[in-house]
């Protein structure tokens, strides 16, 4: 990955509120809501709150391991829903879409829900808040340590 996409706490938190700006439009009375863990889960919690949903379940799926990318696999299944019909599926992110396609067989009547998108998954959900190119890392507040940055010039710190 070429390029770095930098995502604040405070970014993370107007993303998922303007996701749920666009799902209130939807005039939809959702069940619950299936986060995909672990990164659709704080967005999960933040949707749940904003919309004031009570019901979220999980499903676990790796699909990476140190910014490498492998086949789709269930480390635990969601309870609540057979389908997903009246669910909302929500995510970090959809990348190259392999694990959106993995889910989207298992929970094909939810409606899926991703505050990031990159072109080759975007396809494959049905809501998204800002697209990044595909070549790009996204590094999340969780991904984060703050720490002291170097300034520019050599000579700022004489």
């Amino acid at each position: 990955m070429n390029n770095k996409y930098m995502v604040s706490w405070d970014q993370l938190h107007r993303d998922c509120r303007s996701l749920c700006r666009h799902l209130i439009n939807l005039e939809h009375e959702w069940q619950g809501i299936i986060a995909i863990t672990r990164g659709g889960m704080i967005p999960a919690g933040i949707i749940a709150r904003e919309l004031g949903i009570r019901i979220v379940d999980t499903i676990s799926v790796r699909t990476y391991s140190h910014q490498t990318i492998s086949e789709p696999q269930v480390l635990n299944d969601v309870t609540a829903t057979q389908n997903g019909a009246g669910y909302l599926l929500i995510d970090d992110l959809v990348d190259t879409g392999k694990t959106a396609q993995f889910v989207r067989e298992r929970l094909p009547q939810a409606y899926f829900a991703t505050v990031y998108a990159k072109p080759e998954g975007k396809p494959l959900v049905d809501a998204f808040i800002t697209e990044v190119p595909q070549d790009t890392w996204i590094f999340f507040p969780w991904d984060l340590d703050l720490d002291y940055a170097k300034p520019i010039s050599k000579h700022a710190d004489e």
